[in-house]
Formats: structure tokens, C-alpha cells, sequence
């Protein structure tokens, strides 16, 4: 079974360019306090790396 990874979605898109709401949106998080159980690949690395102020990170059970 492969690392994941929770990424909780803590600051709205307000202000932020729309690459940024775009690769949130692909990450599936849509609200404040939403959280979301991913696959820890380069993938998704890199896009959660473009929005890493808008979210946190941490290892999934």
C-alpha cells in the first residue's frame, strides 16, 4: 500500500490566481475545512507545492 497523504484546504481562493484555484480544485477541495485523503506521488506533490499556502499536509493513517 502506497503513502497518503490528508490535505485540508484552510484559506479561500480570494485573491489567489486561477492556476492556483484550478489545481486546488483538482486536488478536490472546493470549501474551507474540507479535507481530502490522497496518494503520495510527484503528481500530486508538485500541485499541492503551487498552492502550499492555501492548505495543510499531513500524513494519513
Amino acid at each position: 500500500m502506497s503513502k497518503q497523504l490528508k490535505v485540508t484546504l484552510v484559506k479561500g481562493f480570494a485573491n489567489q490566481t486561477q492556476r492556483q484555484k484550478v489545481n486546488a480544485l483538482s486536488l478536490g477541495l472546493h470549501k474551507i475545512g474540507q479535507s481530502v485523503v490522497i496518494d503520495d506521488t510527484p503528481v500530486y506533490r508538485g500541485m499541492i507545492d503551487k498552492v502550499r499556502h492555501l492548505v495543510t499536509v499531513e500524513e494519513a493513517d
